[in-house]
C-alpha cells in the first residue's frame, strides 16, 4: 500500500480518521464508532456501529497478501450474522485500486468482487435453495437464501455500511467453481459479487492476528447446563460440546452471559469416546500435499426409514481441522471409510449423472438423516433433531473410489466431494493400535463398477448370501458380539441389534454417508 492518502476529524468526537484510498466513501470511527460518509472535503456522521464481539478471527486491520500476483491490505470489516451464525467479510484493497471481500465460507473463505448488476437478476427473496436459475447470461445453482443484519462495522469501506434492520442475501454458484452473491441490502439497488475459493495460506498473509490461523488461544466460560468450564479453542466455533455433561452450546452469536443450548441423551460411546479420540493427529493427504489433521468434533448420525418396518442404519463423522487448510470430513459408513471436503461450486448435471473436476459420478443413494449424537467443536450451529436430505454419488470407471454428496438442510445446499480410505489408511494415520484396526474395517470396495467386474459380481453376491444364511442359522437371538466388538457397546448399531432380538445387523442397505456434515457457513 501506498502512503496515507486523506484525513479528516470525526465530527462526533473530533478524533483524526485516516482514509488510505481515496475511492473509500465510508469509515468507522475507532475511538466513538460512528458511522462516517465523505462529504466533499469533511466526514458526515449517518450513525454508529455496534461494538464489534470477539469472534477471535485471524484476520485484522492491516493484514496484507497477494492474490493472482496483485498486493492487498484489508482496510475495513463488516460483522454480519444470520440465523445459523455470524461471518466476516473483509474490505481488501488493492495497489491497483481494486477493491474486493475476502469472506468465510463453510469454514474456508472466498476472496469476491463486486460486479455490475446483470439486467436479468431476480430479487434474492424470490429464490430458493437448490433450483438453477440463468444469471447473466450463465447458469447458477442457489446454495443458500438467508435473512441477515448487520452486527458491527469497522474501519474503511467502499460505501456505508447495511443500515436496514434485516435483508436477504442469497449464494449462488456455479460449474465453474465460482460463488455470487445477490443482496437486497441497499433499497435503491441490489448488490452483486462473484468469487472463488482461497485459502490463507495461497494469498500469503501476513500481519495475522497474534492468535495465528484460526488457532488456540481459546475462549473460556462456565457450561449454562453443568456450570463446567469450557473452552473454544477454535476461532470459527459456532457449537461445542461440554465435555462433562455433553450439553450442546450455541456459540454463534459470541461468548456471553446466557448462551443457548440442549442437552442430549448420553450413552451412545463405549467407554464415551469414538474409536478414534478427539485431539488425535493424523497425517492424510486428502486431495492434495500430506497435513497433519487434527480431530476437534465427532457426530453420529442416523439415516431415517422411509417405511415404518424399515431398518435404521448410522454412520460416523470426524471433523478434521488444519490451521491453514480449514476443514475436512473423516467418514466412518458400513459401506467404508471416505473423506469429504465442501466445494465452492456445483457439479455440472449430465442425464441423471453428474460431473465434478472431469469426472462423471453416478447417483446412489437419497435419503433423510439426522444428527444422534455430537462431541468437540464445530463451526456451524448445531440443532437439536435438525434433518437434512442427503444424495451419494459414486464416480464411473477407474474413477470408483471417488464420492460426492448433495446435503440439503433448510434454506442451504452444500456439495461435498471426496474419496474412499482404506481402515488400515486411517489407522496409520493416527497411529490407533494394531488390536484396533479389525474394529475399522468396513466393506470398502463396490461389488461393481470396473470392466471385468461382470462375472466377479454374481460370484461375490452369491458368496455373500451363503454367508448371511450361515450366520443366521448358526446365531442366537441375542448374538450381536460382531456388531459389540465392531462399534462398541454403546453404540447405536449395537442396541439396535439388542433390541431387534439379536436378528438385524444394523448394516447399511440403503443410503450411505460420502459427504460432510457441513450445513451452516454461508458467506453473505
Amino acid at each position: 500500500m501506498t502512503g496515507r492518502t486523506w484525513r479528516a476529524a470525526c465530527p462526533s468526537c473530533g478524533a483524526p480518521v485516516d482514509f488510505q484510498s481515496a475511492a473509500s466513501a465510508s469509515a468507522v470511527c475507532s475511538y466513538c464508532r460512528s458511522t462516517l460518509v465523505r462529504d466533499g472535503e469533511a466526514l458526515r456522521r449517518i450513525g454508529q456501529s455496534a461494538e464489534l464481539f470477539d469472534d477471535h478471527t485471524p484476520l485484522q486491520l492491516g493484514a496484507a497478501g497477494r492474490y493472482q500476483g496483485e498486493p492487498f491490505t484489508l482496510l475495513g470489516r463488516l460483522q454480519m450474522a444470520y440465523e445459523g451464525g455470524t461471518w466476516n467479510e473483509w474490505h481488501a484493497l488493492f495497489d491497483n485500486g481494486r477493491t474486493g471481500w475476502l469472506s468465510e465460507d463453510n469454514g474456508a473463505y472466498v476472496l469476491a468482487f463486486d460486479a455490475p448488476v446483470p439486467a436479468d437478476a431476480p430479487q434474492p427473496g424470490a429464490l430458493r435453495a437448490g433450483e438453477r436459475r440463468a444469471v447473466g447470461g450463465q447458469a447458477w445453482e442457489v446454495a443458500s437464501v438467508q435473512r441477515a443484519k448487520l452486527l458491527a462495522a469497522q474501519g474503511e469501506l467502499p460505501a456505508p455500511p447495511p443500515r436496514a434492520a434485516e435483508f436477504t442475501v442469497a449464494d449462488l454458484r456455479s460449474t465453474r467453481g465460482e460463488v455470487a452473491t445477490l443482496d437486497d441490502a441497499d433499497p435503491a439497488r441490489l448488490g452483486w459479487s462473484v468469487g472463488r475459493a482461497v485459502a490463507l495460506a495461497e494469498l500469503s498473509m501476513t500481519g495475522l492476528s497474534e492468535e495465528s490461523e484460526k488457532t488456540l488461544r481459546g475462549r473460556s466460560f462456565e457450561c449454562p447446563h453443568c456450570g463446567a468450564p469450557l473452552t473454544a479453542r477454535l476461532a470459527s466455533t459456532q457449537s461445542m460440546v461440554c465435555g462433562q455433561c455433553k450439553a450442546v452450546v450455541d456459540l454463534s452469536a459470541g461468548v456471553g452471559a446466557d448462551l443457548a443450548h440442549y442437552t442430549q441423551a448420553q450413552g451412545h460411546l463405549d467407554g464415551g469416546q469414538p474409536q478414534i479420540p478427539l485431539g488425535s493427529t493424523g497425517t492424510l493427504a486428502l486431495g492434495g500435499e500430506a497435513l497433519p489433521w487434527q480431530v476437534v468434533g465427532y457426530v453420529e448420525r442416523a439415516e431415517l426409514p422411509e417405511e415404518a418396518e424399515d431398518e435404521q442404519t448410522f454412520w460416523r463423522e470426524y471433523l478434521l481441522y488444519h490451521r491453514s487448510a480449514g476443514f475436512a470430513f473423516l467418514v466412518d459408513a458400513d459401506d467404508g471409510w471416505s473423506w469429504a471436503r465442501p466445494i465452492t461450486g456445483v457439479p455440472e448435471r449430465v442425464g441423471e449423472h453428474v460431473k465434478q473436476d472431469g469426472v462423471q459420478y453416478k447417483p446412489l443413494y437419497t435419503y433423510t438423516g439426522t444428527v444422534t449424537y455430537v462431541l468437540g467443536e464445530f463451526y456451524w450451529r448445531l440443532q437439536r433433531d435438525e434433518r437434512t436430505r442427503n444424495t451419494d454419488y459414486r464416480g464411473l470407471g477407474a474413477h470408483a473410489r471417488k464420492r460426492l454428496n448433495r446435503e440439503a438442510a433448510g434454506s442451504e445446499v452444500t456439495w461435498s466431494a471426496g474419496e474412499a480410505l482404506e481402515a488400515a489408511t486411517v489407522a496409520r494415520a493416527f497411529r490407533l493400535p494394531d488390536d484396533r484396526l479389525s474394529a475399522l474395517q468396513r466393506d470398502t470396495l463396490p461389488l461393481g463398477g470396473g470392466s471385468g467386474a461382470g462375472l466377479l459380481k454374481p460370484l461375490l453376491i452369491f458368496g455373500l448370501l451363503v454367508v448371511i444364511i450361515v450366520v443366521l442359522t448358526q446365531c442366537g437371538g441375542d448374538d450381536c458380539d460382531e456388531l459389540r466388538s465392531t462399534f462398541g457397546a454403546g453404540s447405536n448399531e449395537y442396541r439396535q441389534c439388542l433390541q431387534s432380538g439379536g436378528g438385524g445387523t444394523g448394516m447399511r442397505t440403503g443410503g450411505g454417508a460420502f459427504g460432510g456434515f457441513s450445513t451452516g457457513g454461508g458467506h453473505k
